[in-house]
C-alpha cells in the first residue's frame, strides 16, 4: 500500500518561506515521479512542481518558477518543496502525488492529474498578513 506523510504547511506572511515534505512509503525511488499539486477553494487542482527520481528532472508551473524548488532524498523516500517569496495567491491545500514505474511523463504531461496513481491527503498553506 502506498502512503504519503505530508508536512510543513502553515500560516506565513507574504514574502516568507515554507518547506513542505512528503515521505512516500510503498514505492521505491528507483523510478518514480513525485509531484506537488495545490487546490484553492473554488479552483481546480493545479500542478506546482514535479521531480523524476531516476534522472532528477524537475518541472515547475510558470507561476512558481524562480520561487519554489523541488528536491528529493531518495534514501529517505522523501520529496521536498522549498517555497520562497510566498504570495497570497499561493494559499491552497498542497497535495503530494506519485506515478508508479515505469515513469513516462514530460514537459507537457506532468501537470495532468490523471497521470498520477497515488495521492496524499494534503497540507494547508496560508499566506496572509
Amino acid at each position: 500500500e502506498v502512503q504519503f506523510v505530508e508536512s510543513g504547511g502553515g500560516l506565513v506572511q507574504p514574502g516568507g518561506s515554507l518547506r513542505l515534505s512528503c515521505v512516500v512509503s510503498g514505492l521505491t525511488f528507483d523510478d518514480v515521479a513525485v509531484a506537488w499539486f495545490r487546490q484553492a477553494p473554488g479552483k481546480e487542482r493545479e500542478g506546482v512542481s514535479c521531480i523524476i527520481s531516476k534522472d532528477n528532472n524537475t518541472y515547475y508551473a510558470d507561476s512558481v518558477k524562480g520561487r519554489f524548488f523541488i528536491s528529493s532524498d531518495n534514501a529517505k523516500n522523501t520529496v521536498y518543496l522549498q517555497m520562497n517569496r510566498l504570495k497570497a495567491e499561493d494559499t491552497a491545500n498542497y497535495f503530494c502525488a506519485a506515478i508508479r514505474p515505469p515513469v513516462s511523463i514530460g514537459t507537457s504531461t506532468w501537470p495532468n492529474t490523471w497521470e498520477y496513481d497515488y495521492w496524499g491527503q494534503g497540507t494547508q498553506v496560508t499566506v496572509s498578513s
